[in-house]
């Protein structure tokens, strides 16, 4: 069977929130063809993450050890780039005001601000300080990012559009991963999105030993949009959301409580939020400003042509090899074409893969498909990619401690490691009060 269309981005599924394959007879933009092969050598020469640390304080954490550790085995992965990461040296958090509607952003007395933007935008010491390290320090870089983002961009701005999303978000993929499919965190953050493994299954995405949906420009996309929407639902503002997709919902929660406050600017003035947190929101900010005025900032604005592809169905595991050998198609197109396979072959467990081939291949494809062997995977480490049953998580959901809690409790009744509920609420030591909110989302 052969598909080749235009994403219809109001076929989404519900529950699990993953994006229907395509139409028959329109076309599908996702990546591009164009300047991949840089990406392909950056792959190549990147080095291994680090192993996970040993020890782990529950069964399910030990699960979760074990299957981050085989992410050290994949080599598409890419550590993320420290640009995306490095702050300003002249960096000042100072009294921002981070929820000033977009009406009223202005750039100052020598360079009126012109442009509408669809998301809060102010131009403060803070985001004046982004602008300068993107525009100066990390010129070449950032336009990669850019080139990178505009080709996606026709996909993340129709996907937003059906969830309902300002087009201007699109520019938090920017700073957190230049719309890498195959970046990574220390934190093992995935994919253009950098989703944790709790929060991508959470939002219906695949992930076990042979494919993590994380790196799926499409699918990972819809996850976001379906995040960042139940974000803006909790917070109200899309500073906050922003904020609480960084730092996670229960940290934001509570130092809004602490601080008595209402808005990102006034919890951006204490110590209750990282600066990290801080940094994050106006960084959205200033990369939003220089991709919306690139002329000003003399980037250059050449079209870049979205990527197209054809979809066959696949019934059995093949591996990207023995498919190039006896198609002819490039390795390389196709592992760029599939990021989310791990292991270079379509699944063993799946009877209608739809891999994705170059467009005016798709028919050579299914005249040769018999002649490609079938691809044996080895077998899995024990219980490395064991589904443990669990109480499901509403997926904004924000846990109250009660009386009696422990972390080792909370860890073992949702499946979420220890170390991640720490990280994901800024949790030092191992004690925590009832009454306390806890994000179990991200």
């Amino acid at each position: 069977m052969l598909f080749r269309g235009m994403m219809a981005v109001n076929r989404w599924d519900g529950v699990a929130g993953v994006a229907a394959t395509c139409v028959v007879g329109s076309i599908l933009l996702v990546l591009p063809a164009q300047g991949l092969a840089q990406d392909v050598a950056v792959v190549n020469q990147s080095a291994a993450p680090s192993a996970a640390p040993v020890g782990s304080d529950t069964l399910l954490e030990g699960i979760e050890a074990a299957q981050e550790n085989s992410d050290d085995l994949d080599p598409n992965l890419v550590p993320l780039e420290p640009e995306l990461t490095a702050s300003p040296p002249d960096l000042s958090v100072g009294d921002n005001s981070a929820e000033t509607p977009p009406s009223e952003a202005r750039a100052g007395s020598a360079e009126p601000q012109e442009t509408l933007y669809n998301i809060p935008v102010v131009i403060d010491q803070s985001v004046q300080s982004h602008i300068r390290f993107f525009n100066t320090s990390i010129r070449d870089r950032f336009e990669q990012w850019m080139v990178r983002l505009n080709r996606y961009r026709p996909l993340v701005e129709n996907i937003f559009a059906e969830f309902n999303l300002p087009s201007d978000l699109v520019h938090l993929s920017l700073v957190e991963s230049g719309f890498n499919p195959y970046a990574y965190s220390r934190a093992k953050a995935t994919g253009p999105w950098q989703f944790m493994k709790g929060t991508g299954k959470l939002y219906g995405l695949r992930i076990d030993h042979y494919v993590d949906e994380r790196r799926d420009p499409i699918k990972s996309t819809v996850a976001a949009a379906r995040y960042l929407r139940d974000l803006y639902d909790i917070f109200g503002t899309w500073p906050l959301a922003m904020a609480a997709y960084n730092a996670g919902e229960g940290k934001v929660l509570r130092a809004l409580h602490k601080a008595q406050a209402e808005s990102f600017s006034d919890i951006s003035r204490t110590k209750l939020i990282r600066l990290e947190t801080k940094q994050y929101v106006p960084r959205i900010m200033a990369a939003t400003i220089i991709a919306r005025n690139p002329d000003r900032y003399g980037f250059a604005q050449n079209p870049v042509p979205p990527h197209e592809f054809e979809e066959v169905v696949v019934t059995r595991p093949l591996h990207f090899r023995a498919i190039s050998n006896v198609t002819g198609i490039s390795y390389n197109d196709l592992r760029l074409l599939n990021p989310e396979l791990r292991r270079d072959a379509t699944p063993p467990d799946e009877t209608s893969y739809h891999l994705k081939v170059p467009v005016g291949m798709s028919e050579k494809v299914l005249e040769l498909l018999e002649r490609v062997p079938t691809h044996k995977f080895p077998p899995l480490a024990m219980m490395a990619d064991r589904e443990i049953p669990r109480p499901k998580i509403n997926a904004s959901h924000v846990y109250r401690v009660r009386m009696g809690d422990t972390l080792q409790k909370i860890s073992r009744k949702f499946g979420i490691p220890i170390k991640t509920i720490k990280a994901r609420n800024n949790i030092s030591g191992l004690s925590i009060r009832a009454g306390e909110l806890l994000n179990l989302a991200r």
